[in-house]
């Protein structure tokens, strides 16, 4: 199964630099937005699943075991072809949630289906993360929780086997994770659900989206026409064949490589249509100086020799914030980003964590309540901490690129997503597998 506790120790990291233009061909592992909606699908539907190309990480190896306490069948012996078959939901169980929003979020719904009583715990900053939204709302809709803190882990769902489902309002500007996950169970409520957003714009609208087309595949019905207003008919959900996308977030710090040495990267195997925002990307990337073409062999980013500041508002695609300003402290020219305040409520304060890392190592950059603005100068090499963030290891690979001697104090960090990331970055950086 994998390492499913975080209990291991600091894996310390130098940071490749690189002496010449990147030159990579990349298979990444599986979208982990798509491998979690699919799993949670395959749990509640009325016959067998696949997942063909899935992400084997730390956060999807939860969700499995999550859904596998709760009584599913889940096989994911084979790394490259998982089998899901759904079987009555039932408790005790206990989920370990690590520190997955997915998990957090997408599990609790299902425990709400479940016959018995379900615990909830993860990461001690687990229990920082945005959830008592989502607490509120299954209240309302009939399922039965209770919690030892305020609004948030550990928790206890205490199933009745069914969920009445019907209207609720919620406020999901936190994470649009809250609102995938009564979407994804909602089908097997009684009378489906009416989800009504009121307060802030729900950030990261592509992963909604994602869950919504995923949703479909599956047979349920429907209807997003209202702006943020999602009913979804209740109904079965099909068993069948999931393939899953590369991870196009995990490919951004790669892309970026392709645009600091001036170089070229393709990511392997990327569909013609896509779940993921790969047009928003290529609009940034562009401005940033890219050229992103889409071929049969994949999706390349080039180099120009240049990289260019850029003032943009990320809240569509805020797993980017990292990767983009390390990026945007190597360009020619300042950088200001938006519309992502609710990454201070990730695996770390990601607005924070950056400004402080960064700014250790000689960088320009000033907090907003909701962003960033970075004035690009010269960095020099030090420790980089990571506080358990994927995304801030990625933030130092990439800036590693062109400043020697930056130090991550743990790259193991990475396994959350991309176990593969540091043997796959130095063998891009080196030109050696």
């Amino acid at each position: 199964m994998g390492n499913l506790t975080a209990t291991r120790p600091p894996q310390p990291w130098t940071a490749p630099t690189a002496s010449d233009p990147v030159a990579a061909m990349l298979r990444l592992p599986g979208s982990k937005s798509m491998t979690a909606r699919a799993l949670v699908l395959s749990a509640l539907a009325g016959g067998p699943s696949t997942l063909a190309g899935p992400l084997r990480a730390r956060d999807t190896e939860l969700m499995a075991a999550g859904l596998r306490g709760m009584g599913a069948h889940v096989s994911i012996s084979d790394d490259e072809r998982w089998l899901v078959r759904p079987h009555r939901l039932v408790g005790p169980a206990h989920v370990d949630v690590g520190l997955a929003g997915t998990v957090m979020r997408f599990a609790p719904p299902v425990a709400g289906l479940a016959d018995g009583r379900i615990t909830f715990d993860g990461d001690p900053h687990a229990r920082t993360r945005p959830l008592g939204p989502l607490i509120g709302a299954l209240r309302s809709l009939g399922v039965r929780i209770d919690v030892e803190g305020p609004g948030s882990l550990p928790l206890t769902v205490l199933g009745a086997g069914r969920v009445a489902g019907g209207e609720v309002v919620i406020d999901a500007s936190a994470s649009s994770q809250l609102v995938s996950g009564l979407l994804l169970a909602a089908p097997r409520f009684d009378r489906g659900v009416v989800v009504r957003h009121v307060g802030p714009p729900v950030p990261s609208a592509p992963h909604l989206r994602m869950t919504v087309q995923m949703l479909r595949a599956a047979g349920a019905a429907v209807d997003d026409t209202v702006a943020d207003v999602w009913v979804v008919e209740p109904g079965p959900i099909a068993g069948r064949g999931w393939q899953i996308e590369p991870d196009l977030s995990g490919a951004v710090p790669f892309f970026a490589a392709a645009l600091v040495t001036g170089g070229e990267v393709t990511l392997q195997g990327w569909p013609h249509s896509s779940a993921q925002p790969v047009e928003r990307l290529r609009e940034l990337l562009q401005r940033m100086g890219g050229e992103v073409t889409l071929t049969t062999d994949g999706l390349t980013v080039r180099g120009t020799g240049s990289v260019h500041g850029l003032e943009a508002d990320l809240s569509d695609v805020s797993e980017l914030t990292p990767a983009l300003t390390a990026l945007a402290m190597l360009a020619d020219s300042p950088s200001r980003f938006t519309g992502v305040a609710h990454i201070r409520g990730h695996e770390t304060d990601r607005i924070a964590a950056l400004a402080r890392e960064f700014t250790a190592l000689g960088a320009d950059l000033t907090e907003s309540h909701d962003g960033l603005q970075i004035r690009p100068r010269p960095l020099r090499g030090g420790t980089f901490r990571t506080y358990a963030d994927h995304r801030m290891a990625h933030a130092a690979a990439v800036a590693g690129l062109a400043v020697p001697g930056i130090e991550v104090d743990d790259v193991a960090c990475t396994s959350k997503t991309m176990p593969e990331f540091p043997a796959l970055w130095s063998a891009m950086v080196t030109g050696k597998s």
